[in-house]
């Protein structure tokens, strides 16, 4: 059975959303084989939402025809009460991009684009996708974090999230503690870059089975290390395949 975010949290974060913002459609089609989801009616005044629809639990990925590139990521915080929990995340030191009726898009101290939506009750998280070489599931968002910003980064997101923050299995890993049932776990990562970014990663119980098969769908191998793969995906989106269990998110 999936699981389900405890309404009595802690946390004002009610659920979370993974926005998968591309130059064109090209990689829809890749999203949803990956993921096993359905495809729902688009929305906007161009038709550029549409969400990844999972065979079971509340929907967590959304799909975003952004016009320009290069393809890149977000998050949606899901609160009971945007304008309020805005103030608050401004307080804590991010910016208002733009605002609209229960809707905010942000920037967090570092850059991060995030938007803070309001909750429709989504508390069930869908259950990891069986596939002949094993079980995955889109489990978890990597933010990169240029490691001069690192600690105060980490610390804005913690205190939005409400979620403790920890150290990681290797010493450019932080990550914080998601409550039970919320879809995607929040991986803070140290970069030399300058730039921050976001990026999707995939839990899976075989590798290697598992990266082949995005390579089949169209994805690239960019880069194999200890406990993940780096791939670009059709349109040079960055996403990690890993070792994780889909079922926990932890590294088996």
């Amino acid at each position: 059975m999936a699981g389900t975010v405890a309404v009595g949290s802690d946390s004002s974060v009610r659920w979370i959303t993974g926005f998968l913002d591309s130059p064109s459609r090209a990689a829809e089609g890749f999203w949803q084989a990956v993921t096993g989801s359905g495809l729902s009616a688009r929305r906007g005044p161009g038709g550029e939402f549409a969400t990844l629809l999972p065979g079971c639990g509340d929907a967590y990925l959304r799909v975003q025809v952004v016009g320009d590139g290069p393809a890149r990521a977000h998050l949606d915080l899901h609160v009971e009460r945007v304008a309020a929990q805005a103030r608050r995340v401004v307080g804590l030191g991010a910016a208002v991009v733009h605002e609209e009726d229960g809707l905010v898009v942000l920037r967090s101290p570092a850059g991060l684009p995030f938007c803070l939506v309001a909750w429709h009750g989504e508390a069930a998280r869908p259950e990891p996708v069986s596939w002949p070489g094993g079980r995955s599931l889109v489990d978890q968002w990597c933010l990169d974090i240029p490691a001069t910003s690192f600690g105060a980064e980490a610390d804005f997101w913690a205190a939005v999230t409400g979620w403790p923050r920890r150290s990681g299995s290797r010493p450019e890993f932080d990550f914080l503690v998601r409550p039970d049932g919320m879809p995607l776990r929040l991986l803070l990562q140290r970069t030399g870059g300058a730039a921050p970014g976001m990026h999707p990663d995939v839990a899976s119980e075989d590798r290697r089975a598992e990266v082949l098969r995005h390579e089949e769908l169209g994805a690239s191998v960019v880069r194999v290390a200890e406990s993940w793969t780096t791939l670009r995906d059709p349109v040079g989106r960055l996403y990690c395949v890993t070792d994780r269990d889909p079922a926990t998110g932890t590294l088996g």
